[in-house]
């Protein structure tokens, strides 16, 4: 019986529920991230928090290493990744990684006690490996449940657990270090909401709507046809062109690839250099408590979460009514993400500690408004070469997270008093002069222009399996192949 695919597009059906369980993932990997830049204010000074709880004579540069620990794994594995995902199932990669995330998290507190930073910096190493797997392993899941209609509303919900997950854990950390379970409970409350999760994974988590246990026999087939139907869809546009092969070279000596991945490596540095001294600035040189510090900090990612969801819609309207050349739009969005940011961030440096509140509004703004660039560079991979966005992306987040290492360890070379503002003026400006420069090769150089290179040679050809599966039908019928059969998969000729 053949299912009407539109009576099933109101539903909800588990392919939501692998879309919620994915959000709640996501969110919590990025909690665990961002827990250690509040934590850390109450390790090294516990007269900002429960003074019941330890605290670590930590220079500034052994800060920097704990917080570049974590990067160091997270860059290693996401290539790799991908083709795990595909070979061993990525419902038990995205099993491993929540499941090893959170246990880690459990044991840093025990850890700092047993061996101090160096094994600190271990447990992050090791949740920044269990992390590095996740994007590939939530795409791999994702093209398998996704219906292609409903593609762009899915993969936002699930991107934006990540914002979510970054203000709820800013916004608790503050009253958690407060309260009688101190510090370590910034680190066993997502380490224990991370094995109840990966529970919940186990149970409903699967790599496709067939291989899901749970769907009721009336609802399966609604399901799994919606799906399946949208798959063969798909399946008979890629059926009339062969896979290409990469262009390694090609993409590796174009300049707009390459200005693409300059402002990556300037934005990453720009947002993991806020995210991870942000807590710090507000501390030592606005003179905050911690309670109000971790609200404080959660702020500029609220309003960068609020910002992402209203300037959505206006960015498509834009896009779709043609009134500006998908270039020029990239362009506009990207230098109101870096330059204004940019501006505000150099006026940051000149306050005082009884300016506060401006200060606090400023680094909202450089924040908040720093979301334009989601709809300038960040969308460049698919203008330049459509056919190989999956490889671009792979090929600049990996290298960009580096700024994830290098970025705390700058910082913590050039402050070694967190109280100094002059200290601060100089890694502001430095900041600045990083996102000045990379739009202003995007502005000079960047194109939204499909690449020569996106239409690589097409090498493959069938194999022996797949010629055979063209000959004959499920029915072990015989099909009768016609010239142009041969000519197309290059079958031998015909007698």
């Amino acid at each position: 019986m053949e299912v009407n695919s539109e009576s099933t597009r109101g539903i909800l059906g588990y392919r939501h529920l692998q879309c919620l369980l994915l959000f709640l993932a996501f969110g919590l990997m990025f909690a665990t991230r961002v827990n250690i830049s509040i934590a850390i204010v109450a390790m090294m000074d516990k007269k900002t928090a429960n003074s019941n709880f330890p605290e670590y004579a930590w220079s500034e540069r052994t800060k920097s290493y704990i917080f570049s620990s974590f990067f160091c794994g997270y860059i290693l594995l996401q290539i790799p990744a991908g083709g795990w995902s595909r070979r061993f199932g990525a419902r038990l990669l995205m099993l491993y990684s929540i499941a090893i995330n959170s246990l880690l998290s459990l044991l840093i507190p025990l850890s700092v006690g047993l061996g101090d930073w160096p094994l600190l910096c271990t447990l992050r190493f090791g949740q920044g490996l269990a992390q590095s797997v996740v994007l590939p392993a939530i795409a791999t899941i994702m093209s398998k449940w996704e219906p292609i209609e409903e593609r762009s509303a899915i993969q936002t919900f699930i991107y934006c657990g990540s914002k979510l997950g970054l203000v709820v854990m800013l916004a608790v950390s503050g009253k958690l270090c407060s309260s009688s379970w101190g510090w370590p409970s910034t680190f066993y409350l997502p380490g224990a909401l991370g094995l109840l999760l990966s529970a919940l994974w186990f149970v409903y988590g699967t790599n496709t709507a067939p291989d899901c246990k749970h769907i009721s026999a009336r609802g399966a087939m609604n399901e799994e046809s919606l799906i399946q139907i949208e798959k063969e869809k798909k399946k008979q546009k890629e059926a009339e062109s062969t896979p290409m092969t990469v262009p390694w070279r090609s993409i590796c000596t174009s300049i707009p690839f390459l200005v693409l991945l300059a402002n990556h490596y300037a934005y990453d540095w720009f947002f993991w250099m806020l995210l991870t001294q942000m807590p710090t600035y507000i501390k030592n040189v606005l003179g905050k408590d911690i309670e109000s510090n971790a609200l404080i900090s959660a702020l500029p990612y609220l309003c960068l979460l609020s910002l992402s969801l209203l300037l959505c819609p206006f960015a498509n309207w834009l896009e779709r009514s043609k009134l500006l050349h998908a270039t020029v739009s990239r362009k506009i969005y990207n230098t109101i993400g870096f330059w204004i940011p940019a501006i505000s961030l150099i006026s940051l440096g000149y306050l005082q500690r009884d300016e506060a509140d401006l200060a606090i509004g400023l680094l909202t703004a450089t924040v908040g408004l720093s979301t334009a660039i989601y709809f300038g560079y960040a969308l460049n991979h698919l203008d330049l070469a459509p056919n190989h966005a999956g490889t671009l992306i792979g090929i600049v987040n990996c290298l960009s997270s580096t700024m994830g290492i290098v970025a705390p360890l700058v910082v913590g070379f050039i402050v070694t008093d967190t109280s100094n503002i002059y200290q601060w003026r100089t890694v502001f400006f430095l900041s600045s002069a990083i996102a000045f420069v990379g739009n202003l090769l995007f502005l000079l150089f960047g194109t939204a222009k499909v690449q020569s290179w996106n239409e690589a040679p097409r090498t493959r050809t069938l194999s022996e399996s797949e010629q055979m599966e063209q000959l004959f039908e499920t029915n072990s019928k015989v099909i009768i192949p016609n010239v142009t059969t041969y000519k197309k998969y290059n079958f031998p000729s015909l007698p």
